[in-house]
């Protein structure tokens, strides 16, 4: 088996705590992309909410993003493949978040919106300065969410909240799935939930960007940390959970390698790509 496609998750994977790429990530990943592998960000984000130090990397080309709703050419600026919530099905999923003790978002066309009431409570619910930082740069405050969404009446990317009470979160990815079946139900960060459409995750697009470039999908190989990661965990021919990652991706996985602050990327992909 050659490795002709690494997948990278970003946060918690790729990136250092401190949003960085570490020299020995970039080494090794620059020495594979001279090799002909395809290196492919593969995140929760939207292309524009990337670090500049990911968009900039000069053997990029493809990204997946927003957890697999878009997958994107960063070179021609085309969106290959897209899987959407619903404008109705975000209505739904809206009217349900406002019961619950939240503050939520959306993506929608490659950025990010919140409501004002919701934007002005950021700081009660993330802590993490970084995340914060993030989350407050990248969301565009709307008066109103719903009206918002109605009025553009177009599909949404994701919808994203965020919780102060970790065990109130943990029984609401349970109750999430179970409500919204035809959505994917995941979490990226300590206190978040994500719900994208079923078929936007991460493995899905893994598929149509093999089959798009011609690959089979046991020469692939996908590095990640969180639950929105499983799916490509799964669907790769190698797949690699970092140190820091959730239990139930290290389960899954075919290798666990080092954590992202102390090179686990270059690690991985030593020891599978760089032999």
């Amino acid at each position: 088996m050659a490795i002709k496609i690494i997948l990278l998750d970003l946060d918690g994977t790729l990136l250092t705590s401190e949003k960085t790429i570490s020299p020995a990530n970039y080494a090794a990943l620059s020495q594979c992309a001279d090799r002909g592998i395809y290196i492919v960000p593969s995140t929760g984000r939207f292309y524009d909410g990337m670090p500049q130090v990911v968009r900039e990397l000069p053997f990029v080309r493809y990204v997946i993003a927003v957890n697999g709703a878009q997958v994107y050419d960063a070179v021609t600026g085309a969106t290959l493949c897209r899987m959407e919530i619903q404008p109705g099905d975000a209505e739904s999923i809206f009217d349900d978040l406002d019961a619950l003790p939240v503050i939520y978002d959306c993506f929608q066309d490659g950025w990010g919106y919140m409501g004002t009431a919701h934007y002005g409570r950021i700081d009660e619910f993330i802590t993490d300065p970084k995340v914060n930082r993030m989350v407050k740069e990248l969301r565009q405050p709307v008066e109103d969410l719903h009206d918002y969404v109605q009025q553009k009446n177009k599909p949404v990317q994701k919808i994203q909240m965020f919780f102060r009470d970790m065990g109130r979160r943990e029984r609401e990815l349970v109750r999430l799935a179970r409500k919204f079946p035809d959505m994917a139900v995941t979490s990226s960060i300590t206190n978040n939930i994500e719900i994208n459409a079923r078929q936007a995750n991460k493995g899905e697009a893994l598929r149509f960007l093999c089959q798009y470039l011609g690959v089979d999908i046991q020469d692939t190989m996908a590095f990640g940390d969180g639950s929105n990661d499983l799916s490509m965990i799964h669907a790769a021919g190698t797949g690699v959970a970092m140190a820091n990652a959730d239990q139930a991706l290290k389960d899954a996985a075919d290798y666990v390698t080092d954590t992202n602050d102390n090179d686990g990327v270059a690690k991985g992909v030593e020891r599978f790509c760089l032999l």
